[in-house]
């Protein structure tokens, strides 16, 4: 996992995501799911070219069940993005960078 990059789990949500100042997009994922590893390196570009105004985080759904569980996470990828602690967003499958990058900035008003 890249660097600038936090690993969210059912410890650290609240500090982590409710309470950040910063508006942070988190993909849920699990190692066994093929399209989650294509949206990988999309999601590390988009961390590094964002880095300082948006936070990224992944929660892998098999360590953390009960969050995927709080949060509604049907299928994985899932895109969730939060603003304030409240959900502004999500997106569900495999996504395009631009796709991704258009609605983090309609999401987070960037």
């Amino acid at each position: 996992m890249a660097a600038n990059i936090a690993e969210i789990t059912n410890d650290n949500f609240e500090t982590k995501v409710l309470k950040s100042e910063k508006p942070i997009m988190i993909d849920l994922w699990a190692e066994w799911c093929m399209p989650c590893k294509m949206l990988t390196p999309v999601i590390e570009e988009i961390a590094e070219e964002y880095k300082g105004r948006v936070d990224v985080a992944k929660v892998n759904v098999d360590d953390s069940p009960e969050l995927a569980t709080e949060l509604s996470v049907m299928s994985i990828p899932t895109l969730i993005f939060f603003k304030k602690g409240k959900e502004a967003g999500r997106l569900t499958g495999v996504n395009t960078k631009e796709y991704i990058i258009g609605k983090i900035k309609e999401f987070f008003s960037l």
